[in-house]
């Protein structure tokens, strides 16, 4: 994705892909979930936020999951989250398939996907 700070590592959960589940406090998407890191004074998380939406809309079994960073500190550290608005791609075991910071364009998102699918 445009802007990534780190597309090609994998297993960057730092534990086991349940665990960073069970910390999200949602259900992942059957075949893969956009994790979305924003802030509550951050326009570009509001334009992330309408771009993963709508891939999640037109991309059967992916669905978008939005962390307030400033209320989920701990997970932010435990993953290295530095800047909002920073997109996580899980694939279906919840594994961080890829990562990139700052507004990410559409195509960007979607060619990402095809690491988690």
């Amino acid at each position: 994705m445009r802007g990534s700070d780190d597309t090609g590592r994998t297993g960057e959960d730092g534990g086991a892909p349940a665990a960073l589940a069970a910390e999200l406090g949602t259900a992942l998407g059957e075949r893969a979930t956009l994790v979305q890191f924003s802030s509550a004074f951050c326009a570009p998380c509001r334009a992330t936020r309408r771009v993963l939406d709508e891939i999640a809309g037109m991309v059967p079994g992916v669905t978008h999951v939005e962390i307030d960073a400033e209320a989920r500190l701990d997970l932010v550290r435990r993953l290295g989250i530095a800047r909002t608005p920073t997109v996580l791609v899980l694939d279906a075991g919840g594994r961080v398939v890829r990562r990139a910071a700052g507004q990410p364009r559409k195509a960007d998102v979607i060619a990402a996907l095809g690491a988690a699918l």
